[in-house]
């Protein structure tokens, strides 16, 4: 009732496990995803190429999401840079601060996202400033002062 046990010899060892490539289904489309931030803003961003254009945040329209266009024209700045409008269609989830930070969320996510899908893109991404996260925040407030560096009026007399 003895067992025998295999010895492996060490060229057996060694080899290593034969890897194999995942192949996407005809059905299913190429995403590329990022992460934007500005402020306290943090965007998730998925970018489909040869899209129609769709630009989705939230759930819905970048016109009904964003109804100033600055905004609008904050986050499409990177499809401009970069002669891509259109070419690719977009979905955002934002969270965290306000409007302004929000749309600069969006920028570096999209361009973050573009470059992961183009590398070609990113000279001028990067040239523009896009892949740079702005690192501004609000200052906390001081103790003794009103806001982060605005004191309360001196008295002489």
């Amino acid at each position: 009732m003895a067992e025998q046990v295999e010895k492996k010899t060490v060229a057996e060892k060694k080899t290593p496990a034969k890897r194999t490539t995942k192949k996407i289904p005809a059905n299913k489309s190429v995403e590329y995803a990022a992460t934007g931030r500005r402020k306290n803003s943090i965007a998730r961003v998925r970018v489909i190429p040869n899209g129609s254009g769709k630009f989705t945040i939230n759930k819905l329209g970048i016109e009904e999401y964003f109804t100033l266009g600055v905004y609008r024209l904050v986050a499409n700045q990177p499809f401009e840079v970069t002669q891509t409008m259109g070419k690719y269609d977009v979905i955002v989830n934002v969270h965290g601060g306000g409007l302004s930070g929000q749309a600069g969320a969006i920028r570096h996510g999209i361009a973050r996202a573009l470059v992961k899908a183009d590398e070609s893109l990113k000279p001028e991404i990067k040239k523009a400033g896009f892949l740079t996260r702005d690192a501004r925040v609000k200052e906390r407030k001081k103790y003794g002062l009103k806001k982060a560096r605005k004191a309360p009026q001196f008295r002489k007399r």
